[in-house]
């Protein structure tokens, strides 16, 4: 049995840190499905389907690695794709409680699919979609936090808003 995992995330940009997050659990995984949700409690700055467009270029080399869009709960969703796994980054002590919340709650709605937590590497324990788009609207270089790709659509954005 092939053994697959469901990355979520609103990824409003996709950052390295994500990437890092994909990339290791791409080794771990089977296959890995990246999928992008649009989170309700937040203003996106690009849409569902230019933050699927990223993806796909930012993950074009991880063989295993596909992405997709997504509405409506991510245990639904899990099961219609017959994935074992949920795979969610953790920066810091703070992102435990919000995480081990939605965990429980996902338990709750499907106790079949586990939830598979892996640190952020250090160098990407800071970083944050919110933090990249603040600092790329005052036009300062993120170029080694995001994929080019993320750098050149943020700045084209920021050039038009």
């Amino acid at each position: 049995m092939s053994r697959l995992a469901i990355c979520p995330g609103s990824f409003d940009p996709v950052t390295n840190g994500h990437l890092d997050i994909i990339r290791r659990g791409a080794k771990v995984f089977d296959e890995v499905i990246v999928a992008v949700f649009n989170n309700q409690s937040k203003q996106p700055l690009f849409t569902v389907e230019e933050r699927v467009e990223l993806l796909q270029k930012a993950t074009e080399d991880i063989e295993n690695v596909s992405v997709d869009a997504c509405s409506g709960l991510l245990m639904d969703y899990a099961k219609r794709k017959n994935a074992q796994a949920v795979l969610r980054g953790l920066r810091a002590v703070t992102d435990f409680e919000y995480e081990m919340q939605i965990t429980s709650m996902n338990r709750k709605l499907n106790e079949e699919i586990e939830t598979f937590f892996m640190m952020t590497n250090n160098q990407y324990s800071f970083l944050s979609s919110s933090m990249i788009k603040e600092v790329a609207k005052y036009d300062a270089s993120v170029s080694d936090l995001v994929p080019t790709v993320v750098e050149e659509a943020l700045r084209n954005k920021y050039k038009h808003l």
